[in-house]
């Protein structure tokens, strides 16, 4: 595995591999048996600010023998015009390692391509498949596993958080249905191309929850939409609260990738409730990061 830039990329087994290493390092924090990123200088452009995916990438890194060096898209010659490509060459000739937290996708996969460098996108408006390997993680350790259990995200039916959801119910073969108003559904090319019998779409939070394992929400305006007040509006109703919940499974857990606004995609007594499930959903990005480190790194 040379690179992590989306959950599409990948196959169950590599899924699957992830995960497992992920909770051997977990296991392991503190006592590493070995430093597989000693004496290396990792990069990390954000272009997107963020608190979970800094933090849990600078200190994975130190934990696995390495150096985080953080570039704010800001502060380099990339936030003044220069090409990614440019950038990429640029620093492949310098460090050994790249993550990247930008707008568009394409960026990502240029610089994988220039720069000759093992690449992780710590999340573009496509995917945000650093989380969504920590969401299954999170699974593995609450319920067991992925298989035979039914999945239910509420909110945004085609964030970069539903997208990568979508290909890992498919490549995992798990029950995923979305709940979302109409106007924010996977688009009908993509559903067709994606050809997923597993995958449900609905304009009812009820009928997604009910019988639901795995209730996922997110933000309703991902960064960057922020202004589009009109679009929020359009989720009157898709909260997910104790009466919608009523439905789900007996044993459900709720996830959340955080920052949650209570009140809007999530009420505040459903957080406080399931606060220990999603803030070792949060944890679990470290783990979770650490085991794609060790995978690029041995490509």
């Amino acid at each position: 595995m040379k690179h992590l830039l989306s959950i599409e990329e990948l196959s169950a087994a590599e899924i699957s591999s992830l995960i497992a290493n992920a909770q051997s390092l977990k296991a392991e924090r503190g006592k590493h048996a070995s430093q597989p990123l000693a004496g290396q200088t990792w990069a990390m452009i954000f272009s997107k600010s963020s608190t979970r995916t800094r933090v849990s990438f600078e200190v994975g890194i130190r934990e696995l023998g390495g150096f985080p060096m953080f570039l704010s898209a800001n502060d380099i010659q990339l936030g003044r015009g220069e090409p990614i490509k440019d950038t990429a060459r640029v620093l492949g000739r310098m460090v050994h390692g790249m993550i990247i937290r930008t707008f568009a996708q394409q960026d990502i996969i240029d610089f994988a391509k220039f720069s000759n460098l093992p690449v992780i996108n710590a999340l573009t408006d496509d995917e945000h498949p650093c989380q969504i390997l920590a969401d299954l993680l999170t699974v593995k350790e609450k319920l067991g596993g992925w298989e035979g259990k039914k999945f239910a995200f509420v909110g945004d039916g085609f964030s970069n958080m539903t997208r990568s959801w979508i290909w890992a119910a498919k490549i995992l073969n798990f029950e995923l249905t979305i709940a979302s108003p109409i106007a924010c559904q996977p688009p009908a090319d993509f559903l067709n191309a994606l050809n997923y019998d597993g995958l449900k779409i609905t304009a009812d939070p009820a009928e997604a929850v009910k019988g639901a394992d795995v209730i996922n929400t997110d933000v309703w305006l991902s960064m960057g939409q922020e202004g589009q007040r009109e679009k929020e509006a359009e989720f009157a109703g898709f909260e997910v609260n104790a009466q919608l919940l009523k439905a789900a499974s007996p044993c459900h857990i709720v996830l959340h990738c955080l920052p949650a606004y209570r009140g809007k995609e999530i009420s505040e007594a459903v957080l406080e409730a399931h606060a220990d499930t999603i803030f070792q959903q949060a944890e679990n990005r470290l783990h979770a990061q650490k085991a794609v480190l060790v995978a690029v790194a041995k490509a």
